[in-house]
Order: C-alpha cells, then sequence, then structure tokens
C-alpha cells in the first residue's frame, strides 16, 4: 500500500473535522439535501461524459493510487545488465530459457522478438506502440477523477443559488430561512471538498504513477534494443543509468558487487 496516499487523504479528514469541531457540532455541517444534489450531480453529468463501463472501472483505477507498486528502475537496470552479460557471453539464444523466469510482460515479450532475430527498428516499434496504448489508458482513468474533480464545485455553485433563491422566496417566514441558507452554503462545502480532497489529488497520484510506469518501459525498451546489438554491459548500465535522477544515478553508478 502507498503510505503517502492514505496518510495524505486522513490527515485532510482530520484536518477538515479539526476546524469544524472547534466552532461547533458537525450536525451543523450535515445536510442530506445538498450531499445528494453535488454527488449526484457529479456522477449524472460525468456519465453523460464516459462510456458506463469506464465508470464501473474507476474504483480499480483509483486502487492503483494505493495498492500498485511500482518496480524500482535500479532492480530492472540490474536485470538488463545481467541479460546483456549472458546475451555477450553464451549469445542472445541464450536468453530465451531465462526470460520465461521474468514477471515483466513487457520485458519478456521484448527479449521474446530479440531472440526471434526480429529487426530492431520493428521490435521497437512494437514496443513503442505497446506504451502508447498504456499510457491512453492510464489517461482514461485519470479523465474520469478530473471529470469528477470539474463538476463537484459546479454543482456545489448550482445549489448555493438553489439556496438562495429559496431564501428570498421565503424571506416573509423566517423558519424558512435557515434550511435554505444551509443549502445555500454546504453544497459549496460538498463541491470543494469534494473536488480538492478526493478527486484532484487522485488525479495528480494517478499521473505520477502513469510517469513512473512509463519511464520503467522506456528504460526497458532502451535495454533491449542495447542487448540485442550486442553492447557492452557496461555500457548498457551507462546507457540505462540516463534514465534516473542525478541523485539517485551517483549511487548506481557501479555495478553491484555479487
Amino acid at each position: 500500500m502507498d503510505k503517502s496516499t492514505l496518510i495524505g487523504y486522513i490527515l485532510c479528514v482530520i484536518v477538515v473535522l479539526w476546524a469544524i469541531m472547534l466552532g461547533g457540532s458537525l450536525l451543523l455541517f450535515y445536510n442530506l439535501p445538498s450531499i445528494v444534489l453535488v454527488v449526484g450531480g457529479t456522477v449524472a453529468s460525468t456519465l453523460v461524459c464516459f462510456p458506463l463501463a469506464q465508470i464501473f472501472k474507476v474504483m480499480e483505477v483509483a486502487k492503483n493510487a494505493f495498492f500498485t507498486k511500482i518496480e524500482e528502475p535500479q532492480n530492472k537496470i540490474d536485470l538488463l545488465v545481467r541479460f546483456a552479460e549472458r546475451a555477450r557471453r553464451e549469445g542472445i539464444l541464450a536468453l530465451e530459457n531465462a526470460v520465461e523466469e521474468v514477471n515483466d510482460p513487457f520485458l519478456r515479450s521484448g527479449i521474446q522478438l530479440a531472440v526471434d532475430g526480429v529487426e530492431p527498428q520493428l521490435i521497437k516499434d512494437i514496443l513503442q506502440t505497446e506504451l502508447s496504448f498504456l499510457e491512453d489508458r492510464h489517461k482514461q482513468g485519470q479523465s474520469v477523477f478530473a471529470t469528477f474533480g470539474f463538476y463537484a464545485p459546479a454543482f456545489g455553485m448550482i445549489g448555493t443559488l438553489i439556496g438562495l433563491v429559496q431564501m428570498l422566496a421565503t424571506m416573509d417566514d423566517p423558519s424558512k430561512i435557515g434550511p435554505a441558507m444551509a443549502v445555500a452554503l454546504l453544497t459549496t462545502f460538498y463541491g470543494a471538498m469534494m473536488a480538492n480532497g478526493i478527486f484532484l489529488p487522485m488525479v495528480e497520484k494517478l499521473k505520477r504513477r502513469s510517469q513512473e510506469e512509463i519511464l520503467l518501459k522506456e528504460l526497458t525498451i532502451e535495454g533491449i534494443m542495447s542487448i540485442q546489438s550486442g553492447d557492452n554491459p557496461r555500457i548498457v548500465r551507462q546507457k540505462l543509468l540516463a534514465f534516473l535522477s542525478p541523485e539517485v544515478r551517483k549511487h548506481l553508478e557501479e555495478p553491484p558487487k555479487k
């Protein structure tokens, strides 16, 4: 589980609840019509924007922010360098059996293409196409949460307008002003809270997850190309280290001790 995501959401709830309880009861911030308006309106508008099947996948997409663990690039580099050493020593056909033990389908597919003698440019095109469609699928999941984040504040404002109209229409009856004002103010609160406390942070987390996975696959493509071209393992390592930040790279310049 990604601890920063969980801690961030919990901390957000704690801070908001703390601010509310400093000024009074939590019940002051509960209004069922406001909740129904903001949640229902946000979901309804999002349903218009996306196919139903994509909406149903939203929870599966959200799990990526909490539970998906991206492999460390250093581990992938070490594995590719070991493959390069073996290919250099025994020939690239020697990787056919070794790659069966790899859990990464993307790497396994690329190495298998290289073992089969496919042209380097064609291998790169195939892997880049797969990577491009992976990125598109990631963007689709992100866009659902971005749409939630866009419409939630909008329906909060709609609720505010409804509440103000109701309040102005019942100015002669003071007993009805309070409920109308609650709808007017709380819908804005709910909309802003849903957008900024849930949906938009989720979009950014999914973007980060996508960037990490894409980086790993781009690194993998470069490694496969180097292995097929018969590059020296030390050169392979240097090429792949270029994908990492200088802070990480300086600790990995030398291959790990065996």
